[in-house]
Parts: structure tokens; C-alpha cells; sequence
């Protein structure tokens, strides 16, 4: 078996509840998309600010290439989902609202959400026993829609 295969098996075994899948396939896009709102707030080096270059931006590529590592399909599913992801950011940056309280904000709730779900199929999530799963989350999302294009992952 794959490892792909291994690790979306391992984590699908905690998410079996419909409405804990549910939960999750709002929860977890939104969490990488707020995840990267967060980074990109943070402030750069001056050498980085005349480049447009964030902490998002330069963090995002080694998560980018362990999806690829994974699986092809996954990893550019993954490249397009943070392609969204940062032109939501930039239409935030756009609002009179700051991009990290927005963020911040979204990221408490969808956690919340998420723990409410896990509560609801009466099992803990699987990044207490692998942390590698907080990454494993968005690939198992996309799983799901890679299925009904019916592309292999």
C-alpha cells in the first residue's frame, strides 16, 4: 500500500460520521486558507517587502512539495486550492477588516467546529497520534472530489 493510501485510510478511520464530514469539508479548506491568511500577515524582512514575498508564500512551498512527495493528483490539487486560497487572501487584504483578525477569527471557529465534529463521531483527532495528519486533513478533502472527476490519487 501507498503511503497516500496508508495515511487517508488511517485518518478516515476518525471520520466516518456524516455530519463530522460535514463539519470537515467546510472546516478543513477553511483552516488552510486561514492558516495561510495568518502567515501572510506576518511581518518580513525589508528585503522581502519590495517582492510582494510573504511567510505564506515562502512556507507553503516545502508543504506543497510533501503533497506532491504523496501524490501527484494531491499535490496539484493542493497547488490550486492554495492558488485560491491566496486570492481570497488578497480579496480580505482588500476589506476594511485586517487579513490576520479575519483569520485569527475563522481559525477558532473552524477549530471549534472541528472538535464539535470529532465529539459527534465520538473519536479524537488523528493529529494527537500523528501530527503529519494536520497536513493529511486538505489531501483527504480533496480525495473525495478527485473521486468524483474520477481522477486516481
Amino acid at each position: 500500500m501507498r503511503q497516500i493510501e496508508r495515511l487517508l485510510t488511517l485518518y478516515g478511520e476518525s471520520h466516518q460520521n456524516r455530519t463530522n464530514i460535514a463539519i470537515h469539508a467546510v472546516a478543513v479548506p477553511a483552516i488552510y486558507l486561514v492558516s495561510l491568511g495568518l502567515l501572510w500577515s506576518l511581518p518580513v524582512p525589508e528585503i522581502l517587502t519590495q517582492t510582494d514575498v510573504t511567510w505564506a508564500h515562502i512556507l507553503v512551498l516545502p508543504v506543497l512539495y510533501y503533497y506532491f512527495r504523496l501524490s501527484g493528483p494531491i499535490g496539484a490539487a493542493m497547488t490550486l486550492l492554495t492558488i485560491g486560497c491566496f486570492t481570497v487572501i488578497e480579496l480580505i487584504a482588500l476589506s476594511p477588516i485586517a487579513v490576520w483578525q479575519c483569520c485569527l477569527f475563522l481559525f477558532v471557529v473552524m477549530w471549534i467546529l472541528q472538535f464539535v465534529g470529532h465529539k459527534i463521531e465520538g473519536k479524537k483527532p488523528s493529529f494527537f497520534d500523528d501530527i503529519r495528519f494536520l497536513l493529511v486533513g486538505p489531501a483527504w478533502w480533496w480525495t473525495h472530489w478527485l473521486k468524483r472527476l474520477n481522477i486516481g490519487y
